[in-house]
């Protein structure tokens, strides 16, 4: 079956095909395109997936199931990507997943002796965030997925008898924070290869082959916490 992956729940956009595994084969990564330069979603994330598809000799009529980073993230991004997966996926008449942005981004960190941490920038001195941890082939949900201040994260992690793999477009903003002189209590930690440090469609991909599938009409995006807008009107 091919899996046509988005993510845009953050900076980063990037959209990705990918062919599940049959019998005992691997599952293969047919093609990935990726951005990181700022563009609207709106603008880049459509005209992406359909340059994709062509160029490598996909019809739409080919998939199998269409996945999404549903959140946390960005609510304009989210919200871009779930109203185009729910758009695309009505026209051809397939199901829909919607995985955890921060599970999407451990799935692409297949790293053992680490404690997997993906990172987001909340905005109001938070980052959205969730631990993991691999057994083996098995990717382990250490906490759910969360609001949370650095310091918080931090004291969290210090629990913890394995060094924290940090990862995730709010790495910067951790790695900040952990390297100030004032922050002399710090765990063990270190930061993802750029490559796979940002979110990826890749990962998305690799998280819905994990999770039940559903009608289009029923996708949804998970915020995590109320809007601006939203709070704001409370």
């Amino acid at each position: 079956m091919l899996i046509l992956a988005l993510e845009s729940s953050a900076k980063p956009v990037s959209v990705a095909v990918y062919k599940t595994p049959q019998t005992d084969n691997c599952g293969k990564l047919l093609g990935q395109s990726f951005q990181n330069n700022g563009f609207s979603h709106s603008r880049t994330l459509l005209t992406m997936t359909e340059a994709l598809l062509k160029n490598l000799e996909i019809k739409p009529s080919d998939l199998g199931l269409i996945a999404v980073a549903s959140g946390p993230g960005s609510f304009t991004g989210v919200r871009i990507g779930v109203s185009a997966v729910k758009g695309l996926a009505w026209g051809l008449d397939i199901p829909v997943c919607g995985v955890s942005t921060l599970e999407a981004m451990a799935y692409q960190t297949p790293e053992t002796g680490v404690i997997i941490c993906p990172v987001m920038d909340a905005r109001r001195e938070q980052v959205y965030n969730a631990l993991f941890e691999w057994h083996g082939e098995e990717l382990v949900r250490i906490c759910d997925d969360r609001a949370i201040s650095i310091d918080d994260l931090k004291a969290d992690l210090k629990t913890y008898d394995k060094p924290a793999l940090l990862v995730g477009d709010g790495t910067s903003i951790c790695q900040t924070f952990f390297e100030n002189p004032a922050n002399n209590d710090m765990p063990d930690w270190r930061t993802a290869p750029e490559l796979i440090r940002y979110q990826t469609a890749y990962g998305v991909a690799l998280a819905a082959m994990k999770r039940k599938t559903i009608p289009a009409a029923e996708l949804e995006p998970y915020y995590l916490r109320p809007s601006q807008a939203e709070r704001e009107r409370a």
